[in-house]
């Protein structure tokens, strides 16, 4: 009996369901006729609300933590990185006030976040790298942005996302929320090309070089020969890495490593700061390998036969030896004429500056390392209460960044808040290309104007005449217009990409791109002891062979255990 008891009420239950199921079908019907309008202003209210590019009904405050470069250009006279036409951009766009919680110089702003973990006084959102996200992931300081992304992230930066394969996410997943909004940049910011003085080695009846024992001669020539025709021997052979950067680029920190020996290293199949595979199968870690220290000792005799900048290590600033003259070398990646060479030329519009994929190994192949898709991760404090804002801000210079590239003053939008770079992976070597068959006449700009991913190439098409003078098809500096606003962007994709698309890169990547368990505690310590010893060792304050103590050193600090841990992620 008690059993028919639950039944029979289990029925009355559905009869009554039903029946209310019929009455809400009854009135929609009956009202249906009228209520269109009502539908669409609902549906349309509902989706305002989690519009990407909305702008909030009330202005809002975002309070982050910003890495302000003193020497960026993007600047005009009388703005600050409080009042500039980047921030007045994202008040006008989306009603969100942009202030400042903390700001430090490129040099200092890894320092100031540290800070901020530490202390757990995180500003509402800042922009931080894999080492900082894992360790505020592990004190529970950061917001779940799971639904953010899905709800906000524009269709055409989660297209670029998704073009990774899936590493940009992975990157920022932890226990499956995602804690971070990772960018996605284009393979070319993680290769090195040599920039050269074309313009030296002309007077010098030199031509460019290609292996390594070329380019010493080439540096040996820049240095001896006075190449600025001043009469004094003040001219510097190769840059090295200044105090805000380092020997060589690594799994860590794999993009855009300025006044570097990557190429060096390259070439002669060393990948220090590299997870490569090892003759066994198995991954070993490349600054421990025989072909780093032969390239140590390649950069060694360079340095003792004065061929490579005397105050390599010391110098705050390697860029002001380029664009005062005294520099004819130095690596860097496609972009460097955001960087020293656009002021170089500036100074002296003769000084040649042209990129080249050199040095080549003892195969003739161009063997550089290759980049993480993605290094950069947006982070926002748990508890702030508009954690889309920092999404929405993304979503803003993605769609406006062509515009930004080309205002008066130049330089890049980068005093944009909470700046990510997103791009395809091949985003350079298609602008080049497109930008190349513009100015051959093959193909009209209009060509190009249906690639939303490709945020910059319509404007870098419909702009390329206004910097680029005939003939067409040479890239030297006489064959520029240096004064136009469109120099910068358009001489990093003529020339700053033209070896990734002339040449065939034969790129080594790094097995992973983050950190293990072990590195969390120790990494640390062996980086700090790899930097020292491998200045040392090139400088000739410590022999070459202090490299095997290195490596025994290495291994028995954590090395070896680590070691076993990166095997069990790749394997």
């Amino acid at each position: 009996m008690k059993v028919k008891g639950k039944i029979f009420a289990l029925l009355i239950l559905l009869f009554l369901l039903l029946l209310a199921a019929c009455s809400d079908d009854a009135g929609t019907n009956e009202e249906s006729e009228g209520t269109d309008e009502e539908t669409t202003t609902e549906e349309t209210t509902s989706d305002e609300d989690a519009d990407p590019f909305g702008a909030y009904e009330e202005a809002i405050t975002i309070a982050i933590g910003q890495e302000v470069d003193p020497t960026d250009t993007s600047l005009e006279e009388g703005e600050t990185p409080l009042n500039n036409k980047y921030v007045n951009h994202v008040k006008e766009n989306l009603n969100i006030n942009v202030e400042h919680a903390f700001t430090a110089s490129p040099s200092n702003y890894d320092q100031k976040v540290s800070l901020a973990i530490a202390s757990n006084d995180l500003p509402d959102a800042m922009i931080v790298g894999p080492v900082e996200l894992r360790q505020m992931v592990e004190a529970d300081q950061l917001a779940d942005l799971t639904q953010v992304y899905e709800d906000y992230a524009s269709p055409a930066i989660k297209e670029i996302i998704d073009s990774t394969g899936g590493v940009a996410l992975d990157n920022v997943t932890f226990d499956g929320k995602i804690m971070a909004i990772p960018n996605s940049q284009a393979s070319a910011d993680g290769i090195h090309n040599m920039w050269i003085r074309k313009d030296w080695l002309d007077k010098l009846g030199l031509e460019p070089p290609t292996t390594i024992e070329e380019l010493k001669e080439v540096a040996r020539a820049f240095v001896e020969e006075d190449p600025d025709g001043n009469g004094e021997d003040d001219t510097i052979g190769l840059a090295g890495p200044d105090t805000s950067n380092k020997l060589y680029a690594n799994f860590l920190e794999s993009t855009n490593n300025l006044y570097g020996f990557d190429g060096i290293f390259s070439a002669h199949h060393a990948y220090p700061g590299y997870w490569i595979e090892g003759e066994g199968g198995d991954p070993v870690y490349g600054s421990t390998l025989p072909e780093t220290k032969e390239a140590l000792a390649t950069l060694r005799d360079m340095y003792a036969e004065g061929l490579i900048d005397k105050e390599m290590g010391v110098r705050e600033d390697s860029g002001e030896s380029v664009i005062s003259g005294k520099t004819g070398m130095f690596s860097g990646p496609f972009w460097m004429p955001y960087g020293p060479i656009t002021d170089a030329v500036t100074e002296n519009p003769e000084a040649n500056w042209q990129s080249y994929a050199v040095p080549l190994d003892e195969n003739g192949e161009y063997t550089p390392h290759l980049s993480t898709p993605t290094s950069s991760y947006v982070v926002v404090r748990k508890g702030y209460e508009h954690p889309e804002a920092p999404m929405k801000m993304l979503n803003n210079l993605f769609a406006h960044e062509s515009e930004f590239d080309h205002m008066e003053g130049g330089g890049g939008p980068g005093h944009y808040p909470l700046r990510l770079v997103y791009a395809p992976a091949d985003e350079m070597e298609v602008t080049t290309v497109a930008m190349r068959e513009v100015l051959a006449g093959t193909k009209e700009p209009e060509d190009f104007y249906d690639m939303p991913a490709y945020k910059l190439i319509k404007n870098d098409v419909d702009t390329v005449f206004d910097a680029k003078l005939e003939p067409y098809d040479n890239m030297d500096i006489e064959h520029w217009d240096i004064t136009s606003t469109s120099f910068t962007r358009a001489y990093s994709a003529l020339v700053g990409t033209a070896p990734q698309v002339d040449t065939e890169v034969k790129g080594v990547p790094s097995l992973i791109y983050s950190q293990t368990e072990s590195m969390e505690d120790r990494w640390v310590n062996l980086k700090k002891l790899e930097d020292e010893i491998f200045l040392k060792i090139i400088m000739g304050t410590e022999p070459l062979d202090s490299f095997d103590q290195f490596v025994d050193d290495w291994k028995q600090q954590g090395g070896d255990q680590i070691t076993e841990e990166v095997a069990e992620v790749v394997n």
